[in-house]
């Protein structure tokens, strides 16, 4: 019998069934003739570039790229080195948006603009801390939680006081602003609202009729554009935490159960420092929901194939979860660069190995729960039939494998060899795999040196009367 590998199974002592989704493995929704989808090993890290501060994200402006490391703006060239523009101080995840002009940069409340020979603060009083910002239609946008703050068409270091706006539809602080089809999304904390540029001399948006919804963002980086939408974490007054689509003035919640409960295992202050991004590559569509201690990633191209939710984490190291070491993704130079938010590297994604920095890096899935309808079983025999001998930058990879009954205690490991460079039709065979009162769920666990894909999971069973 096949067994299922996309998602799994575990318990809690609560007592709770959890969803246990793979680990630094990507669930890709194409057949092959033995399966409808399989598992690869996540994209490895190396560093393309050393600056000199922890990194607080990125973006590319005429095509080249820029970061923040540490207190600086820098750019990196295409060489990798990098060059020091100017100090925009300290302060947490930066917000990044450009005009036919300039760079904008908002660091710690402040908004810094760049022309391409010098860093300049914009210090009008009357633009007050800048906790978010877009460009759009002339203007640079930004809030300070209370006011919608537009600078001046033509010079945007000034700043009118009386082309202040605001969201209005409920009482809640605005913790965003997002820029999409020419519309300005003002994200609260419970509700959204999107205006449009309809010109005069006060503030130039309207509020657009219908686009209200009585849901927000949890934090300043908490929404993203995504999938032609806008994604969020957040949710209503007296509601959960949950990642939510927004369009049309319409929310619809994208997380499973699951991921609620992973985000209910955080306190409010830890989430209010979420950060939210999309990448699209090769078919997939990914949001990330980077956390302090891993990040959930949504695939909703696999979703749409698979026609279920498609959800994996990622973290660093091999004992236990990390944060993961990559965030602030920019398409340039023809590769995919991010940053390490606790270094100061510019991170390469490479798709030929799956350690970080030449570190190896641990990978694990689980399997729904086996079930004999009550009655007990032997299992003569599991198989994992995989793509193996890719690479193997260990001398001996092993995959090892253990069964619970319960979801909970798991048994003793048993290992296989996983296959060395060249290796490619390695199988990878558990005899005499045990027995089963009435129900069972396998756990498969690796690293990076088991540099293999996972199509299938085979199981020879026998079942035992009454």
């Amino acid at each position: 019998m096949q067994i299922p590998i996309l998602s799994g199974v575990y318990a809690s002592k609560d007592p709770d069934f959890r969803v246990a989704y793979p680990h630094n493995l990507v669930p890709v929704p194409v057949s092959q003739g033995i399966s409808a989808g399989y598992l690869r090993p996540a994209d490895g890290l190396k560093e393309f570039a050393t600056g000199g501060g922890f990194d607080r994200g990125g973006i590319r402006w005429k095509d080249t790229l820029y970061r923040v490391q540490g207190t600086d703006l820098v750019s990196v060239s295409k060489f990798g080195s990098i060059t020091v523009i100017g100090s925009v101080g300290p302060g947490g995840y930066c917000h990044f948006d450009y005009s036919f002009t300039h760079l904008a940069v908002a660091s710690g409340g402040r908004l810094y603009l760049y022309d391409g020979s010098a860093l300049t603060q914009v210090t009008d009083a009357d633009l007050g801390t800048v906790l978010s910002f877009v460009w759009v239609d002339g203007y640079f946008m930004t809030t300070d939680g209370t006011n919608l703050v537009v600078t001046e068409l033509g010079d945007p270091f000034s700043v009118n006081p009386l082309k202040y706006g605001s969201s209005e539809f409920d009482p809640d602080s605005v913790q965003c602003v997002v820029e999409f089809g020419g519309e300005v999304y003002a994200v609260n904390r419970h509700s959204i609202e999107a205006f449009d540029n309809i010109g005069g001399s006060g503030f130039p948006f309207q509020r657009i009729d219908g686009s209200e919804t009585a849901r927000g963002a949890i934090g300043s980086h908490a929404a993203s554009k995504f999938d032609d939408k806008m994604a969020f974490v957040g949710g209503g007054l007296d509601e959960g935490i949950s990642v939510y689509q927004y369009a049309n003035g319409a929310t619809a919640r994208i997380a499973t159960r699951e991921i609620d409960l992973v985000l209910a295992g955080y306190t409010e202050a830890q989430l209010a420092d979420v950060v939210l991004e999309q990448r699209s590559h090769l078919g997939h569509e990914w949001l990330y929901v980077h956390l302090p201690d891993q990040s959930l990633v949504y695939d909703v191209a696999a979703t749409r194939t698979m026609q279920e939710p498609v959800w994996f984490t990622l973290s660093g190291g091999t004992d236990g979860r990390t944060k993961y070491p990559a965030r602030g993704f920019v398409n340039v130079y023809d590769k995919w660069l991010a940053g390490n938010p606790d270094g100061s590297q510019v991170v390469e994604i490479d798709r030929s190995t799956s350690t970080h920095f030449g570190s190896n890096v641990a990978w694990e899935f689980d399997t729904q729960m086996i079930y004999n309808e009550g009655r007990g079983a032997i299992v003569h025999e599991l198989e994992l039939v995989c793509q193996t001998g890719s690479i193997a930058t260990g001398d001996n990879p092993v995959v090892s494998t253990s069964y619970s009954a319960d979801g909970m205690s798991y048994s003793q490991e048993r290992t296989r060899p996983a296959g060395k460079a060249g290796e490619s039709i390695r199988r990878l065979r558990w005899l005499r795999a045990g027995m089963m009162d009435q129900r069972r769920t396998q756990r498969f666990r690796g690293d990076s040196s088991a540099h293999i894909s996972i199509t299938r999971l085979e199981a020879q069973i026998e079942g035992l009367a009454n």
